[in-house]
């Protein structure tokens, strides 16, 4: 029987995939460089630091602050402490991809993602979304695993056709999204309301937390409706992902033959 306790691990970046060097890093950003994350060796200072992290906050960007040695694990040595590493898809903005649902006459349909860091429950996650009719993702720009090769090979390259937005705040996502008319209904173990219930036929956005920490209690208080799946003897937690495709197939159901 095939075990599954051992996890492949992640392949080194290729050369071409980075970023190398401080003024380099600026001059990507500057030029409008689509980034999935910067990584700063933690002693590093000075102006261009700065500017970097500046940029990078304007532009929503995570930087990993890391010890030389992960600089170094890239093989590359003229690094001057500041690695960029080139995003394998284009992040969209919230709003305007909100529009060009509602413009196209369709009813939005959002998944929103809080603290997943699991490259292969993400994979598998925008692969079900994508099959189930999902028009976007939702993914905050810290405290997510990275979309990389591995991730876009689960998800057999879902991640490169379904649209991301990646956003600074996952509780500001959610005021856009109840600016938009969008409800947003939150997946919670110990809700009362059943996935049966729940009205995904309408314009809704579905958060789906953690599998140790759930969703984020703030994000969970500003949610419009947390709802569970019924599960038989009592057992507490499924896989994030097998959850969420259970949840979509739901409202694909509903959806049918609706838009």
């Amino acid at each position: 029987m095939k075990s599954f306790r051992s996890q492949p691990q992640q392949n080194r970046p290729k050369k071409s995939s980075l970023i190398i060097g401080r003024v380099k890093l600026i001059a990507a950003m500057k030029e409008g460089r689509q980034l999935e994350r910067i990584y700063l060796m933690n002693t590093a200072h000075g102006p261009e630091i700065e500017e970097i992290k500046k940029l990078a906050t304007n532009l929503q960007v995570p930087i990993n602050k890391v010890p030389v040695e992960k600089l170094n694990g890239f093989n590359i040595t003229d690094h001057e402490g500041a690695v960029g590493l080139i995003a394998k898809i284009q992040y969209q903005d919230l709003q305007n991809t909100i529009s060009f649902i509602v413009e196209k006459g369709e009813t939005p349909l959002l998944l929103i993602l809080d603290g997943i860091t699991d490259i292969r429950n993400i994979g598998a996650i925008a692969r079900t979304a994508y099959c189930c009719g999902v028009q976007a993702i939702i993914i905050p720009d810290k405290g997510v695993g990275a979309l990389n090769d591995d991730a876009i090979q689960t998800s057999a390259g879902a991640l490169e056709k379904i649209t991301v937005c990646r956003v600074n705040s996952l509780m500001k996502a959610v005021d856009t999204l109840h600016l938009n008319g969008i409800a947003v209904f939150a997946s919670e173990m110990t809700a009362e309301k059943l996935v049966y219930d729940c009205d995904f036929a309408a314009p809704a956005a579905i958060i789906m937390g953690s599998e140790d920490k759930g969703i984020f209690p703030a994000l969970m208080k500003i949610s419009d409706t947390p709802f569970r799946i019924p599960m038989a003897g009592g057992f507490e937690s499924l896989n994030v992902s097998v959850a969420t495709g259970m949840i979509l197939y739901e409202a694909m159901r509903q959806r049918s033959g609706k838009n």
